[in-house]
């Protein structure tokens, strides 16, 4: 994770036009397979979509923490009903998640995840 940036390795790492949308967190309440979604982050627990803009997460699974400033919701697009069954579109609106930028490099590994 790189501050302003995004996620090394991403497609859309330090892409000027997402640079405050480099990352999506995800709920994984949301039924469905969250990587077909196409969002980084996926927490489990955690009402993502509830987010104001402008609030910071702080996320550490253990190497430091890393910061998060919530920007903009991440709507769905008519994509979705193409790798989910049809309908997904219409049941994620308010529910796909938040474009978020790093405010801070770090490291997030997969499993538990401490958010404050």
């Amino acid at each position: 994770m790189r501050a302003g940036l995004g996620l090394v390795g991403d497609r859309y790492f330090n892409h000027p036009a997402h640079r405050s949308a480099a990352v999506t967190l995800f709920s994984a309440a949301v039924p469905g397979d969250p990587l077909l979604a196409r969002r980084n982050i996926v927490l489990s627990g955690f009402d993502v979509d509830a987010l104001p803009r402008g609030s910071v997460v702080t996320l550490d699974s253990g190497d430091g923490p890393v910061r998060f400033e919530v920007h903009r919701p991440a709507n769905p697009c008519a994509w979705m009903d193409v790798v989910y069954p049809s309908g997904t579109f219409r049941a994620l609106r308010g529910r796909g998640g938040k474009r978020c930028v790093p405010l801070d490099d770090g490291v997030l590994r997969v499993g538990p995840v401490e958010i404050y």
